[in-house]
């Protein structure tokens, strides 16, 4: 089922979570139990993260360093395969413009639906670690809004191959990102939200927003995009702050801001058991608000670890 039918069904706020794929080397059973853990919340979907090659360097007996490719966490289509035998609830993965070219994107595409997945998160990923900024794989796509494009021209039944007949056309549901405080790249919000409504006129269905922690970044937001004539439904992304470390941690790695409230909490805080029960306490102030205020869908992005999104769900399912 498409996650925008899952939207659509019912008139309560929805609660799902996103998932990492295990270490190269690890097994499935990792997986198993997370989603075992949050099972109760009847999450309808689970979105599963796709991450793209990395280069290391590695040091040669002679001195010289060798660069290699590496694909750390991959697996993203066979877990979602498995997730929805095992479930019976849909799983997202994410598709990406980084590490694909066109074609690439294309046989992603074909297997997923061979294998029944009708959703698709579509993003254009990060740079390689050591890169300044994104490159695209040589005839690949720049931007996310191409990238949807392509998923939407599938859906039509018009693939790459133009002497192709008689196609199939897929039937995938598509989502993407949006910023509460803009993409780091971007030169303003309005410039984000222009590049946003793109997406939407591609074929995007729904937005699910990186992480925020203060709840009015997320209605102005709101707010902006409707004005902008954007009118699918945007999806609040939660993540419980659960270390001293993510006072500087998260604001780098995600190009957002902390509440001064929030901030002052965690530093008085004498150990990390006291900083994970602090994130808890805010996710719930921040869930019950945005579930009074309607938000569609509640989505939790869990890291790995879910024993802090258990006990918020617990609060507010």
């Amino acid at each position: 089922m498409k996650v925008i039918d899952h939207i659509k069904q019912t008139d309560q706020t929805i609660f799902s979570f996103e998932i990492l794929p295990p270490l190269k080397g690890q097994n499935i059973n990792s997986i198993y139990n997370t989603i075992d853990e949050l099972m109760d919340f009847n999450p309808p979907f689970v979105n599963v993260t796709y991450h793209r090659e990395e280069v290391v360097y590695k040091r040669l007996d002679n001195g010289l360093m060798e660069q290699k490719v590496i694909k750390k966490r991959p697996g993203t289509v066979g877990i979602c395969a498995a997730i929805q035998n095992k479930y019976k609830i849909d799983a997202v993965p994410h598709i990406l413009c980084g590490g694909f070219n066109k074609e690439d994107t294309e046989n992603a595409l074909i297997d997923l639906d061979f294998l029944g997945i009708e959703n698709v998160l579509a993003l254009r990923g990060d740079s390689i670690k050591g890169e300044t900024y994104f490159v695209p794989e040589k005839d690949g796509h720049t931007y996310a809004c191409d990238l949807v494009q392509q998923v939407s021209y599938m859906n039509e039944g018009k693939y790459l191959d133009e002497e192709l007949q008689n196609n199939t056309p897929t039937n995938f549901c598509v989502g993407v990102a949006g910023y509460p405080e803009k993409h780091f790249e971007a030169p303003s919000i309005n410039n984000d939200i222009d590049n946003l409504k793109q997406k939407i006129e591609a074929g995007a269905e729904y937005i699910v927003t990186q992480l925020f922690f203060d709840n009015k970044k997320y209605f102005e937001y709101v707010e902006k995009c409707r004005k902008a004539g954007i009118t699918v439904p945007i999806i609040p992304g939660l993540k419980p702050i659960a270390t001293k470390k993510h006072l500087s941690v998260l604001p780098h790695r995600f190009h957002v801001d902390l509440p001064d409230d929030l901030i002052k909490e965690v530093a008085n805080c004498n150990d990390n058991k006291q900083v994970r029960q602090v994130g808890i306490e805010w996710a719930i102030e921040q869930s019950k608000e945005l579930i009074k205020a309607g938000a569609p869908v509640l989505h939790f992005y869990s890291m790995g670890k879910v024993d802090n999104i258990k006990a918020i769900a617990q609060a507010v399912f």
